[in-house]
């Protein structure tokens, strides 16, 4: 038998108890008995004004960590599942639609940061995000986008690495804030004016911070690139897709800067992201009659979007409409798709999404 519901009001969560000699007796905080058991008729002035300070600071004490939890919450909302249901429309069996939003607070990007494999992706989604769909996010989701924007910012003061990636994405993403606190009143903007320019503050911080970055000298005693052969150290830089990370190294000594002079590697490059027609319409010749690759690479550019290449990328599940991120390791171990997938050869219903591919996935 349930205990009758005794609030005074329906939507109050009714009375406190308290366990006396006498039996259960509901706790009235100014009546005869308190919570530890005293007569409140019993006590003098002053001992009364010292149970009602304890009283209240033990209140105060509990809002203030609760306020601390949520306000220092780096973390993203957790959800045992690393995938979601990628739906257009209701249904039957579904009611309402996916957001941009809500699979962003779904997918773990906190997690696949730490993934050398994963971050340039999450980087570029993020980056992505920033220019256009900033302002569809819901309040959640925004908070969830600058934690795990400060976690990329942190990890790049703390390894050194990818410092010229999070500072693009930092200065588009101080553009866009700038314009929409410029014109709040004529854009949909979630959230109160102040976090927004608090944000923006942040952010400045968080440029100034990288533009400060010293990388130390790392002092070793065992063999450099440098110290390997010009074949070697020349294989090394047709491992690059990056232009500026082969003119970046070709600047560290004289050697490395005659190497990434090559018209062949500039060639290859030109190659791997763009297409023959495409190079074809802009051909660039020196003095001399050759084709010039590395004026051609950096002309091409602003024409066409240079191929991506990632290490990892989120997948989507053509019979099932899920996207997720597949764990290799475990697909490996334990024959697991990563997610529930009720086709009989999962691995042909999979394709690799892009960022930009992840965007159009919630434009409806």
């Amino acid at each position: 038998m349930k205990m009758p519901f005794l609030g005074q009001d329906w939507r109050s969560p009714g009375w406190s108890w308290i366990k006396t000699e006498d039996g259960w007796k509901p706790f009235e905080f100014l009546g005869t008995v308190n919570s530890k058991g005293f007569q409140l008729e019993d006590l003098d002035n002053e001992n009364k004004e010292n149970i009602y300070v304890e009283n209240v600071c033990e209140v105060a004490a509990k809002k203030r960590k609760k306020d601390y939890v949520n306000n220092n919450t780096k973390s993203q909302f957790l959800y045992r599942e690393r995938w979601i249901y990628v739906q257009k429309e209701s249904t039957r069996e579904r009611h309402g639609y996916c957001t941009l939003g809500e699979a962003f607070n779904r997918l773990d990007f906190s997690s696949a940061i730490q993934d050398v494999r994963r971050f340039n992706y999450v980087v570029k989604l993020l980056h992505l995000i920033a220019k256009s769909q900033l302002t569809s996010l819901s309040g959640a989701a925004q908070k969830n986008y600058f934690n795990v924007l400060e976690k990329i910012v942190r990890k790049a003061l703390d390894d050194h690495q990818n410092p010229r990636l999070i500072k693009a994405l930092l200065q588009d993403l101080s553009s866009v804030l700038g314009t929409l606190i410029r014109e709040v009143g004529k854009s949909v903007l979630v959230g109160n004016i102040n976090i927004w320019l608090c944000r923006l503050e942040t952010i400045h911080n968080w440029q100034q911070q990288l533009n400060n970055l010293q990388i130390p000298k790392q002092m070793t005693n065992g063999m450099t690139l440098c110290d390997l052969p010009l074949h070697m150290q020349n294989h090394i830089l047709y491992k690059f897709s990056d232009a500026c990370d082969i003119i970046n190294l070709g600047q560290a000594t004289p050697t490395l800067h005659m190497l990434s002079e090559d018209r062949q590697l500039w060639k290859k490059l030109c190659r791997f992201h763009f297409a023959e027609k495409q190079f074809c319409r802009h051909l660039i010749t020196s003095e001399k009659g050759h084709v010039d690759w590395k004026l051609m690479f950096f002309t091409l550019q602003k024409y066409y979007p240079k191929k991506e290449q990632y290490g990892d990328t989120l997948h989507f599940c053509r019979h099932c409409s899920i996207l997720f991120w597949k764990d290799r390791h475990v697909a490996l171990l334990l024959k697991d798709s990563g997610h529930p997938c009720t086709s009989n050869d999962p691995d042909s219903c999979l394709t690799s999404v892009s960022p930009q591919h992840f965007i159009d996935l919630f434009k409806f």
